[in-house]
């Protein structure tokens, strides 16, 4: 095998790319965070949007029987008070759920459970 002289060199880009430029604009999109509203309902009215007749109102919450209810009324009736008073939880609405609904429309905006 013989040894050649050093490899060729180059005076400029390779022949396809002569005569072109390389100016270059990139572009960055930056995509805007969706936002989503969540709205906590407690034992208060709220103030909302229903999204079924599109009305700006105050919630109207009715109390409804939960598991809470239930419960306090097995642990009152075991700790030993079973010849009524563990029905007390039943006529607390600190013991019960909470169901807001739109006073326009009637339907059911959201629910607290208490458990």
């Amino acid at each position: 095998m013989e040894k050649s002289g050093p490899p060729p060199s180059y005076s400029g880009p390779p022949p396809s790319y002569q005569g072109q430029t390389s100016s270059s604009t990139v572009v960055f999109a930056q995509q805007q965070p969706t936002l989503v509203a969540v709205q906590l309902f407690r034992e208060t009215p709220v103030r909302v949007t229903c999204q079924y007749c599109g009305s700006d109102v105050f919630t109207s919450t009715m109390f409804e029987t939960g598991t809470i209810t239930w419960l306090a009324c097995a642990i009152t009736a075991f700790v030993g008070c079973w010849l009524g008073c563990c029905l007390i939880p039943f006529c607390v609405d600190g013991c019960k759920d909470v169901v807001h609904s739109c006073p326009n429309c009637r339907q059911v905006l959201g629910r607290y459970d208490r458990i």
